[in-house]
């Protein structure tokens, strides 16, 4: 019960980590705001949850007026926010090579990946500054590591977070906020349902995750359980970090063909 009368916001909490995240936080004692555009999926995670120690709102991260709205109405219900989990992410899908991508798919990756972090970030630091005390988790991914994990646009998303992880943590540390980030590898989601789809498809699951050094793929509990201590009162000497949840994928030159 490391979370017991904390307040937790989680964005992107609809599926995938984020929802993983979410229940883990509650679980563990939590009063939780789910945020994710889709309000019909939170509503179902929530059902079962005590109401008195949820809420939920469909706002588009990108939206810096929702965002502002969102974080009121969190703070009007429980008075405070210790924990924000900027979760929310889209991949776009596109994997072009840089002469041929679209800009504007760059224009609406940015928005969510990053200025969603933005927005969240500057908003819930205000009260944590107050307070003296917060703890800030961005989900990137091994993608802002190192390439072949993404498309252009979303891998320079993700590294900008993890640029601003660093960043938040060095403006913030001063009032005790600390800010870190995960970087996820293959984590079967609904971002990535389409790769494992496709996989099972033709029936290559087994070699899903297969160049990563644990030989699998990951799970969305088991990122949400790096977060969680992230967020806790356990990792308080720990910040500016960015941490691969990726089953040691980026440990390794990582290059096909040399595992067997």
């Amino acid at each position: 019960m490391r979370f017991r009368d904390k307040v937790a916001v989680v964005t992107g909490a609809a599926s995938g980590i984020g929802r993983a995240t979410a229940q883990r936080l509650y679980g563990e004692g939590a009063c939780v705001a789910l945020i994710d555009r889709n309000a019909e999926a939170l509503a179902a995670i929530t059902a079962d949850m005590d109401p008195a120690r949820v809420w939920h709102g469909g706002v588009d991260v990108a939206n810096e007026g929702e965002v502002v709205e969102c974080i009121d109405e969190i703070e009007r219900r429980f008075e405070k926010i210790d924990v924000l989990c900027n979760n929310a992410g889209i991949a776009g899908g596109d994997y072009s090579i840089i002469a041929d991508t679209e800009i504007g798919l760059w224009s609406k990756i940015l928005a969510v990946n990053l200025m969603g972090v933005v927005h969240f970030t500057k908003r819930v630091s205000r009260g944590m500054i107050e307070r003296q005390r917060g703890a800030i988790v961005n989900t990137a991914s091994v993608a802002g590591v190192r390439s072949g994990a993404g498309g252009n646009a979303y891998s320079a998303s993700k590294a900008a977070v993890i640029n601003l992880t660093q960043t938040s943590a060095c403006d913030l540390g001063r009032w005790g906020v600390r800010v870190n980030a995960v970087c996820p590898g293959l984590i079967e989601t609904g971002m990535t349902a389409r790769v494992f789809e496709r996989a099972r498809e033709l029936g290559k699951e087994g070699k899903l995750g297969s160049r990563c050094e644990l030989l699998r793929a990951g799970r969305p509990e088991e990122v949400a359980a790096v977060i969680a201590f992230l967020a806790s009162d356990e990792a308080s000497y720990v910040t500016g970090q960015a941490l691969p949840v990726d089953g040691g994928n980026t440990a390794s030159l990582n290059l096909p063909g040399m595992k067997v």
